[in-house]
């Protein structure tokens, strides 16, 4: 049983045989002068298409790469080519150190400061009020998750967004760990830039961040002198890996289909796919939740009501690893540690004695398996 989807999901059927058939095929670097060229440029160009159908995004803006924090470091490095002393940057205590320490590093390698915006522990919010106090008219840049994936805390990211652009500050969401459980809009979120993985949704090892093309326009990263300059394309360093790239259309297709329609837009059946998703994952939750409380011993780290399917817990007087341990030599997969959330955990005054335990729920998952783990923690 997998209730590790927050570290990565099973990949669906339809993107293994994606990946396969490119890998079968003949492609080469693109280009028009020949077949195979041309059939890379097209899993390029539908690939682009797909993320931008997923997250409400500019196919123009999508940018790939092998991971979000290759990327979240790609464009860190290249916003602070134009930051310097006294300006500064904002990041939580809630987020994935992947969209901390990019934007920490940075910042000190120019002179810029850091600020912290901090979590509440004890409810798991990470509240907006603090922002009008922390954006300032040095501010450069504002990094705030859109779930955490430690706790599945959805903090208000349009309220932060808002306080930010008002203060002419580009902003940066890591919509990493919630774009499998919600729709999502990158406009209405107000994410300047918004990074994704595919494989936190049924897809392949590979990454994108999505920004209007006019905002990737004026920016020039390092890069080699012969390789593109046009955008998207001068932020995506070597050869692109086709046969992964063919593996997201598939994925994003697949998230498609999961209510079976097949009228309207993709988009507009991911909108009521996810959706339902939604609905679904939150009948899980809220079964899972309900059952820890009747298990003697339990903890469960702190998350608003809204939140994303995951929860992290400890069992009194049992180390987190164990916990794992124990569960996974009854076939199920959970994690445990801190998940790179590494701020928060230090936070909560956990990170020492082993962080937590999390079961991360997917929409594969069904209420049969979360009866089996509720037993399994009982008997633990």
């Amino acid at each position: 049983m997998h209730f590790d989807g927050a570290g990565g999901t099973q990949v669906a059927s339809p993107v293994v045989v994606a990946v396969t058939g490119v890998m079968q095929a003949a492609v080469s670097n693109r280009g028009t002068s020949y077949k195979p060229a041309r059939r890379s440029g097209d899993i390029v160009a539908s690939a682009r298409a797909a993320i931008a159908d997923l997250v409400g995004g500019d196919p123009a803006g999508v940018v790939f790469g092998a991971s979000a924090t290759a990327l979240t470091y790609l464009v860190a490095r290249t916003l602070a080519q134009g930051w310097g002393p006294g300006d500064e940057i904002v990041v939580t205590r809630l987020d994935h150190d992947a969209n901390v320490r990019p934007w920490i590093q940075a910042a000190e390698s120019v002179g810029a400061t850091v600020r912290w915006a901090d979590v509440d522990v004890r409810s798991g919010e990470l509240p907006v009020a603090q922002f009008r106090e922390l954006i300032g008219p040095r501010t450069r840049l504002v990094a705030v998750t859109a779930a955490s994936n430690a706790t599945g805390t959805m903090p208000a990211v349009r309220e932060i967004t808002a306080i930010a652009h008002a203060a002419g500050v580009l902003t940066f969401v890591d919509g990493v760990h919630s774009t499998a459980h919600r729709v999502t809009d990158v406009k209405e979120l107000g994410a300047d830039f918004y990074v994704t993985s595919a494989y936190k949704w049924s897809g392949p090892h590979y990454a994108a961040v999505v920004a209007d093309p006019a905002i990737w326009e004026p920016l020039e990263p390092v890069k080699l002198v012969p390789s593109p300059k046009s955008v998207p394309e001068r932020f995506e360093f070597g050869t692109l890996s086709f046969e992964l790239l063919a593996g997201i259309t598939a994925a994003v297709d697949h998230l498609a289909g999961l209510t079976g329609a097949t009228g309207g837009t993709r988009r507009e059946r991911l909108v009521e796919s996810l959706t339902a998703v939604t609905a679904y994952e939150n009948g899980l939750l809220e079964r899972f939740l309900t059952g820890l409380e009747k298990i003697d011993g339990v903890t469960v780290l702190a998350a608003p009501a809204d939140r994303c399917p995951t929860v992290s817990f400890r069992l009194a007087g049992q180390a987190p690893a164990e916990t794992a341990r124990i569960l996974g030599e009854q076939n199920i997969c959970v994690s445990n540690g801190d998940y790179y959330a590494v701020e928060y955990f230090e936070a909560a005054q956990l990170r020492d004695s082993g962080g937590a335990v999390r079961a991360s729920i997917y929409h594969y998952n069904t209420e049969d398996e979360i009866d089996r783990l509720l037993e399994a923690l009982g008997a633990a």
